[in-house]
């Protein structure tokens, strides 16, 4: 009887996002000026709604006392395509993705209504371009998502954090928020060379279909003297994390 039941709801919730999905769609149409008004709101929506029909728990947890800071750049390692959908579930962010991700059917479309900032990673005048726009949406007041490793790099870090998160942070005085992923089924998460689809069907049939999001102090640009520095000491932090949560 349980088990029926949690079938009937699951089948429920991707009802439910191809529901959802269908208006999303429609609206992406809008000119970008008035997206920018309504759509982040229903993206974040749609995202808790498409974590349900993944059938994945969410869990956030919170390391530190106090509230999330009003403005922040949120940084997070990049084991899995889950987060992609996991971080905007959780946090009001506009995210930065790679440029492949604009042209992806459906799914695409709905990023560039979010008004999500896209970067070419092979291209050192399309980070630099990424960069600055980083820089001029923390100083308007934009909360950012984006991950320092440069792409999805599996369970374990990757040997160094690329600049843009710590460089916008450093020029808009915006702190921080460091937020650690974490999948204890972690090879059903870990997104290697998979078709997308095929990764998503895996997630959504994991044995243990749970994310664990860790987050932490948020860290203050006013402590450090460069963007350098500050992202030396966030990685060393990572790694300490890894060794806590991956050991």
């Amino acid at each position: 009887m349980i088990a029926l039941l949690r079938l009937a709801w699951r089948l429920l919730a991707i009802v439910d996002l191809v529901l959802f999905t269908v208006p999303m769609l429609a609206l992406a149409v809008l000119p970008q000026a008035l997206l920018r008004r309504i759509y982040p709101p229903l993206f974040h929506a749609w995202c808790r709604c498409f974590v349900r029909a993944l059938g994945v728990e969410l869990r956030l947890h919170q390391h530190y006392r106090g509230v999330l800071p009003e403005r922040y750049v949120l940084i997070a390692n990049h084991p899995s395509a889950f987060e992609d959908i996991g971080i905007p579930a959780l946090f009001p962010v506009r995210s930065l993705a790679k440029a492949e991700v604009a042209d992806w059917p459906l799914l695409g479309r709905i990023a560039r209504a979010a008004d999500t900032l896209f970067v070419r990673r092979e291209s050192a005048e399309s980070r630099r371009a990424a960069s600055q726009a980083l820089s001029d949406a923390a100083r308007a007041g934009d909360r950012l998502a984006l991950y320092p490793e440069g792409g999805c790099k599996g369970r374990r870090l990757a040997g160094r954090f690329f600049s843009g998160a710590f460089v916008a942070s450093f020029d808009s005085g915006v702190p921080i928020v460091p937020v650690f992923l974490h999948y204890p089924a972690q090879e059903t998460f870990e997104w290697g060379d998979q078709h997308l689809l095929l990764k998503l069907w895996q997630i959504g049939t994991a044995s243990n279909p749970r994310a664990d999001y860790h987050v932490f102090e948020p860290i203050d640009p006013g402590r450090f003297d460069s963007p350098e520095a500050m992202k030396e000491h966030a990685y060393r932090l990572y790694q300490e994390w890894e060794r806590r949560f991956l050991a």
